[in-house]
Formats: structure tokens, C-alpha cells, sequence
């Protein structure tokens, strides 16, 4: 059961208009602070990702199942079951699975939540998106952002590029 303050910061992210990955990205959090303080561990930082996904869509948040091909069929099917019981309010788990699951992940190691770890994840995973989907990204900040944050983006924008220049 996801904790109550992340519930409530899941829940202020849509009041803001902000994507359901978004508001999913909050259960990820907790994940990684529940592997850092040692609760549990996980096999890699993919499968810590996906047990907050999974909380996330089992909590409500409009997190739809991803599409046929882009993972496996039992993954899809996983993330269907934990979409329907979300949006049907249905929440509770079997006392007995949940022990097992936890059993089973303390198990595992924390590394996957270290920064490198985190680190890595996120370059393998921005390597996969083609030149189109980051500048839809970079559009869509843009169209969602107030004047103060864009003009704070430009400057680390900013900031960004003279680093690249010098390290040419």
C-alpha cells in the first residue's frame, strides 16, 4: 500500500494538469526511497520502476497498459490487471501474496536504486527515443511551463551548451 503522502503529491500533480506519468513518477520515488532504506531490494532499477508503476495504476492514476509489442505479452497483461483494479477502486492484496512478494524482494539487492543505477537506466531508456519524440518532449514543456520556468529552462539551456562548447 503506497504510502500516504505519495498518494497526495500523486493526487496535487493531476490537480495540476500534470501527465498520469507524472503522477506515476511519485509511486517510483517512494519505490526507490523503500529500496534505499533498505525494506526491501529489487533485481534491477526496470523492475523497481515497474512495482511503482504498478502501485501507481493499482492506486488510480490513469496510467494506461502499454501497447501490444513494446514489452512483453505477460508484462502488458500485468499492467492491464493492475489499470482495471485502480480504476475500479478495487485496492486490497491477499495477506499471504504480499508477504510472499516482499519475502522474495528482500532477497534482492539495493543497488538498483544508487544514482549510477538510476543514472544508467535513464540514458538507456532516452537512447531508445528516436530525435522526434525529444523535441515533442521539448514542445510540449514548452506549452506547459509558466514564463518563470521557461525562462529558467532557457538558462540551463543556456548554461548547458557553453559547458559543451568548452569541453570541445
Amino acid at each position: 500500500m503506497p504510502e500516504r503522502k505519495t498518494i497526495e503529491r500523486a493526487r496535487e500533480d493531476k490537480r495540476e494538469g500534470k501527465a498520469p506519468s507524472t503522477q506515476a513518477g511519485e509511486f517510483v520515488r517512494e519505490e526507490m526511497e523503500h529500496i534505499r532504506e533498505g525494506k526491501h531490494g529489487a533485481r534491477s532499477t526496470k523492475q523497481a520502476i515497474a512495482i511503482g508503476l504498478s502501485k501507481a495504476r493499482r492506486a488510480g492514476v490513469d496510467l494506461p497498459p502499454p501497447e501490444k509489442g513494446t514489452v512483453s505479452e505477460k508484462t502488458r497483461r500485468s499492467a492491464e490487471r493492475a489499470y482495471e483494479k485502480g480504476q475500479h477502486g478495487e485496492t486490497g492484496v491477499s495477506r499471504t501474496r504480499s508477504r510472499a512478494i516482499v519475502g522474495a524482494l528482500k532477497r534482492e539487492g539495493t543497488a538498483a536504486a544508487s544514482k549510477p543505477a538510476l543514472a544508467q537506466q535513464a540514458r538507456s531508456a532516452a537512447r531508445r527515443r528516436g530525435a522526434a519524440d525529444l523535441s515533442a518532449a521539448a514542445q510540449k514543456a514548452v506549452r506547459t511551463k509558466g514564463p518563470v520556468e521557461r525562462s529558467a529552462a532557457a538558462r540551463k539551456a543556456a548554461r548547458t551548451r557553453a559547458g559543451k562548447r568548452r569541453g570541445a
